[in-house]
C-alpha cells in the first residue's frame, strides 16, 4: 500500500497515477475542511439563541444538508480514483484549514462564525477548481465547480442576516 493522499487501489480510469495521485491529496484536504464545515454548522444548528432562532436553526440545518452532499461528493471522487479516504474526528481536525468555530451564544455571533467559516470554505474550493483543472482532471474541477456555486449560495442566504447591520 501506498502513503496517505496516493492511489491504492488499482482502476482502469484512464487518468495517469501521478495524476491521481495529486488529485487525490487534493481530495483529501478539501474533505478535511468540508467534513470540519459540517461540523461546524451543526455546531450553529445546535446552539444559536435569539429573537431569530427558528429561521436560523433551521437555515444552519439546511446548509448542513448540503454540505453532507459535499462530502459524499468529495470522498466518493477520491476513492473512484483509487484512494482511500481519511475522515475520522482525528483525521479531519488533523488536516482541516478552516478556522476553529468560536464560542457563539446569539443569532448575530453564529451569523458571524457561519460566514467565516462558509468563506474559508468557498476560497479553498475555488482553489481547487483550478488546480484539478491544472491537474488535467475536469471531473474533478467540475465537482469542486458544483460545490463552490452551492457555497456561494448559502453565504449569500447567511450573509442576508448581517445586512440590516450595514
Amino acid at each position: 500500500m501506498k502513503e496517505k493522499g496516493r492511489a491504492v487501489y488499482p482502476t482502469h480510469n484512464d487518468l495517469p497515477e501521478e495524476t491521481r495521485n495529486v488529485v487525490i491529496e487534493l481530495l483529501e484536504a478539501r474533505l478535511a475542511d468540508a467534513i470540519d464545515l459540517e461540523t461546524q454548522m451543526k455546531q450553529a444548528h445546535w446552539n444559536v439563541k435569539g429573537p431569530t432562532f427558528i429561521s436560523l436553526h433551521e437555515l444552519f440545518d439546511k446548509v448542513n444538508e448540503d454540505v453532507e452532499d459535499y462530502v459524499d461528493l468529495i470522498a466518493e471522487r477520491a476513492v473512484q480514483l483509487g484512494g482511500i479516504v481519511h475522515g475520522t474526528a482525528r483525521q479531519v481536525a488533523a488536516r482541516t484549514t478552516l478556522p476553529e468555530y468560536p464560542v457563539a451564544r446569539d443569532g448575530r455571533q453564529h451569523v458571524v462564525a457561519v460566514t467565516t467559516a462558509l468563506s474559508a470554505f468557498g476560497k479553498s474550493v475555488r482553489a481547487a477548481i483550478d488546480e484539478s483543472d491544472g491537474f488535467g482532471d475536469k471531473d474533478t474541477a467540475d465537482i469542486f465547480t458544483e460545490i463552490s456555486r452551492g457555497v456561494d449560495k448559502w453565504l449569500w442566504f447567511v450573509e442576508a442576516h448581517l445586512d440590516a447591520e450595514r
